[in-house]
């Protein structure tokens, strides 16, 4: 069952420059569409027996979403992000590709994980979430213990988190953090499983800046006990 309910604040921006016509009309008219249900009560509200359920948390520009969703027609991505014009970009690449496989909130991921029941997911992608270098930010990270717990509660027995982040004391903090919690294994048996990218991963806008300017990413793949 859920934790018990908590109201962390959000930080960061909520939108940046002002929506094109398409994208606002996009916002207005197609992502109602493809909201969570609500309330969700077993697994079977989302998809049916065959197919797997995916979330990416913070999905940015939507390049890793929509890539994946392409690639992965079998699987339904819910997609969570609180930056609108994000939002705006996935629902642009969800009617550019006619994605039937797509489920898209804007908001925090920490209150819509709150809603969902145990052992519902079957992969969870973290991508190059926001470090809060500065050290009295810290608390701001996602990856904090609370939050890893209900990780843990909504992904299934076997199922994956993937964590990535080219910035090193933030890639401590959550292997740190993960490992911690004891519901989870980190998959990597030597240095090249963590620093080569895995072989379904898919770049993204972010990553490439990373590299150009010379910051090694990391790529952090648990499995839950």
């Amino acid at each position: 069952m859920p934790t018990e309910a908590f109201t962390p604040r959000l930080y960061g921006r909520a939108k940046g420059h002002a929506l094109k016509p398409r994208q606002a009309k996009l916002v207005d008219e197609l992502l109602p569409t493809l909201a969570l249900p609500s309330p969700i009560r077993t697994r079977a509200d989302i998809v049916d027996d065959t197919q797997a359920l995916w979330l990416e948390i913070g999905f940015g520009g939507a390049e890793h979403l929509i890539a994946q969703a392409r690639a992965n027609p079998d699987a339904c991505l819910i997609g969570i992000e609180p930056y609108l014009n994000g939002v705006a970009k996935a629902l642009a690449g969800v009617e550019d590709y006619d994605l039937k496989n797509v489920l898209l909130e804007r908001g925090d991921a920490r209150l819509i994980l709150q809603t969902m029941p145990d052992a519902i997911l079957d992969r969870v992608f973290i991508l190059y979430p926001d470090p809060w270098p500065k050290k009295r930010h810290h608390k701001r990270r996602l990856v904090q213990r609370d939050f890893v717990a209900e990780l843990a509660r909504v992904l299934k027995p076997g199922g994956r988190l993937r964590f990535a982040s080219d910035i090193d004391h933030y890639q401590a903090w959550a292997l740190e953090h993960i490992l911690n919690d004891d519901h989870f294994d980190w998959t990597a048996t030597r240095a090249d499983d963590w620093r080569i990218a895995p072989d379904d991963h898919v770049p993204t806008r972010y990553e490439g800046k990373a590299k150009k300017a010379g910051r090694p990413c990391v790529y952090l793949d648990f499995v839950r006990r």
